[in-house]
């Protein structure tokens, strides 16, 4: 199995912890439009904390690409939101593996305002 199919049933079981354990120590995250870190826990929190705000997530993958060490998925993604009601928004996500198969550089694009609308 892919790295991103393990990695995203991490996500989708909203384990941040899990999902953390693929990042280097040192690693950078930004998720869309939001600040980025620059450390492991830093973006364990942050996954975290977006989990507090929906009741589910699932990614539904369409296409991959990989460049050396650069993957990019191209997906799905169905919230769930606090109320029930669920929303659909494309996603992207373009990481970067070290040699030793972790995580130092995780960037998710796409705009998820209609999740919370």
């Amino acid at each position: 199995m892919p790295l991103y199919a393990s990695m995203f049933e991490d996500i989708d079981r909203m384990d941040a912890v899990a999902w953390a354990n693929w990042l280097t120590d040192d690693a950078r995250f930004r998720f869309g439009n939001g600040a980025e870190t620059t450390t492991r826990d830093a973006a364990r929190q942050g996954l975290a904390d977006f989990y507090g705000l929906i009741d589910g997530v699932s990614h539904r993958m369409l296409d991959h690409w990989e460049s050396g060490p650069t993957t990019i998925v191209r997906s799905d993604v169905t919230y769930i939101r606090k109320d029930g009601a669920t929303v659909t928004v494309p996603i992207v996500t373009i990481y970067h593996e070290r040699d030793d198969g972790k995580i130092d550089d995780y960037r998710v694009y796409g705009d998820v305002a209609p999740v919370f609308a």
